[in-house]
């Protein structure tokens, strides 16, 4: 091999694992992390935290892009605190004992403390990675460390920051740049960004067609509560999508492409996720599924308990052949902190 080619080579043998990150969701005692196809990884405490949560977030590559935080109750409703309760920082205690948080570089209001310093983050870290708990003198709430260190172990390994200067847990001397980049970020372009609008006499006849297929379909839904949605996806496409079954807080839809133009044909839509999920299942069921006519994007959101803590969401953009993968969100943890727009990503594309 030629002296020229051999440099190129290792250029794009270093570039290969690089082309595609696989989203991983992995739980460590009381800690979750989740890392997306960008290997963007967030971690945070889970279970009975009674409203104390850290969160803690690093992109890949070797610049120091990372964010931690310290939240008592959320801004989206779901775990509120009561009123005039008081600032946290002076009251938190690392084990029972009195906690003045590492580093110079925080900023503090009454229920939250934040840092995207990575000499504070790292600081902050090695002081309390082997303690048990953080918890609030006079009141609620508990976060748990067990599980932390073995979370950003973790975090480190899905980096390949192991042996780096960077790594959070076992640091080498390797310099920044040895730590590989985020993989290129895939798009999803729109095909036919404005369609031609349904006429009335298209969208009538579509609807009776809908209805149609809707009688003739295994659905379990009243039919009183059944529903036609009818959206032009391109001059000579349709979107329609039918409700078929319903539990107390999800509804099973089911969704064709169809013909604008009698006689109609149609073609069930597949949603068929790019990865494995932790269920194994790639294949996606329309559940609780909108089409947003601005974005040219149709949404699911599979809730695991009513109040929306926890679940599935995503967003597919058609191509002109078939829907694709723009966003898939997923909360594990029923645990009354993230509503459906914080769930943790593990897919992004342009």
């Amino acid at each position: 091999m030629s002296s020229r080619l051999f440099p190129l080579l290792t250029f794009f043998l270093f570039l290969a694992p690089c082309a595609f990150a696989a989203p991983v969701q992995k739980n460590f005692t009381d800690w979750q992390v989740t890392c997306n196809n960008q290997n963007f990884c967030q971690a945070r405490n889970t279970g009975e935290h009674q409203g104390l949560v850290m969160t803690l977030s690093r992109s890949a590559g070797a610049r120091a892009d990372a964010q931690l935080r310290i939240d008592f109750g959320n801004l989206n409703g779901l775990n509120k605190i009561p009123p005039k309760t008081p600032p946290i920082a002076p009251r938190l205690l690392l084990d029972d004992k009195s906690l003045t948080p590492a580093g110079d570089k925080w900023r503090i209001s009454p229920n939250r403390m934040a840092t995207d310093d990575p000499t504070t983050i790292n600081a902050f870290l090695s002081q309390i990675q082997e303690a048990s708990a953080i918890t609030l003198k006079g009141g609620a709430g508990n976060l748990s460390l067990a599980g932390l260190k073995a979370a950003l172990m973790f975090i480190d390994a899905q980096q390949k920051r192991i042996g780096s200067e960077t790594a959070w847990i076992k640091k080498g001397d390797e310099p920044p740049l040895s730590v590989p980049p985020a993989p290129a970020l895939k798009e999803v372009a729109i095909t036919n960004p404005t369609p031609t609008p349904l006429s009335q006499s298209e969208l009538n006849d579509l609807l009776d067609y809908g209805a149609w297929r809707m009688n003739n379909s295994q659905c379990s839904l009243d039919p009183a509560r059944r529903e036609v949605r009818v959206s032009a996806l391109s001059d000579d496409k349709a979107l329609m999508i039918i409700s078929c079954e319903a539990g107390a807080y999800n509804t099973v839809d089911l969704a064709w492409l169809v013909s604008r133009k009698k006689p109609f044909a149609s073609w069930p839509v597949r949603l068929r996720l790019p990865f494995t999920p932790a269920s194994d299942n790639p294949d996606l069921e329309l559940m609780n599924a909108t089409y947003n006519e601005k974005t040219k994007e149709l949404a699911t959101l599979a809730k695991g308990r009513g109040m929306g803590d926890c679940g599935v969401a995503t967003r597919w953009r058609y191509d002109g052949q078939r829907f694709r993968l723009v966003r898939y969100a997923e909360e594990p943890s029923c645990d009354g902190w993230n509503g459906p727009d914080s769930w943790p990503i593990l897919w992004v594309t342009k």
